[in-house]
């Protein structure tokens, strides 16, 4: 198993942020690398453009299979006194696989402070079933993390309820908690559809936005709470809604998803 840091160790950097790297097989999905660790390797490309600002904002195009030796490469779009914008492209032989666009900007003084992004009622991590069943296999990617199963159905559950609410973290205990072992782990979970179907079919994400809602990233113990909610699934596309709180119930991020569903 090639742990989370491990993997950033390895990472080849270049000048003006430019990575590479060849993905293992442990954080493949199918014949794709995992979306949140390709997420995850543009966002620490794009860091190292802009060093000074947090990140608050991603949006990811999933444009074709990301594996074997692929190229990062960060453009600095616009940079301004308190916000900046950066284009990453994942290039393999193929060409561009994926393409997402960072929003970085400084905390602002502001007359507004409040959040209605409540976290739901939960047990406690150590007290929640793991998510998947029994004596389950884990392929690819999905043995870098744990899951618990706070509320919703499991996997091919053919459950009814369109929500799904679970703890996460990084198996890798040194795994740090900054930006991108966050966007790392916040794709994890299977689509919030997983559970509603009783046959296995392949889905696969096509689009990813995602807003951090504070550059305060600390939790306890590596857990954070996450809540998924299919709100459509027409003509073989689901939309849905996702959101991660720490262990203190602050709101982390908010995000939205189209899901390809193969079947």
């Amino acid at each position: 198993m090639t742990t989370y840091t491990e993997l950033l160790a390895g990472l080849e950097h270049g000048r003006e942020g430019r990575i590479e790297t060849n993905i293992p097989e442990d954080w493949m999905q199918g014949r794709t690398t995992y979306g949140g660790l390709t997420a995850a390797l543009a966002l620490e490309s794009a860091r190292q453009v802009v060093e000074d600002l947090p990140v608050r904002s991603a949006q990811v195009a999933f444009i074709g299979p990301v594996g074997g030796h692929v190229v990062v490469a960060p453009k600095l779009l616009r940079r301004g006194k308190n916000t900046a914008f950066v284009n990453v492209d994942l290039v393999t032989e193929a060409g561009v696989v994926a393409r997402c666009i960072f929003g970085f900007g400084a905390r602002r003084a502001s007359q507004l402070d409040f959040n209605h992004l409540l976290v739901p009622d939960h047990s406690a991590p150590d007290d929640t079933d793991d998510f998947f069943p029994e004596g389950a296999i884990r392929p690819g990617f999905l043995g870098n993390f744990d899951f618990r199963l706070v509320d919703g159905g499991r996997p091919l559950d053919g459950t009814e309820a369109t929500s799904v609410t679970l703890w996460l973290r990084h198996t890798d205990p040194k795994a740090p908690t900054d930006a991108t072992a966050v966007l790392a782990l916040a794709d994890a979970p299977p689509p919030a559809i997983f559970p509603m179907m009783t046959d296995f079919a392949p889905f696969s994400s096509m689009t990813w936005m995602v807003e951090f809602l504070s550059d305060d990233l600390e939790t306890e113990q590596g857990w954070w709470l996450t809540r998924l909610t299919a709100e459509t699934a027409i003509q073989g596309y689901s939309a849905q809604a996702m959101m991660l709180w720490n262990r203190r119930g602050a709101p982390a991020i908010v995000g939205r998803q189209t899901v390809a569903v193969f079947g």
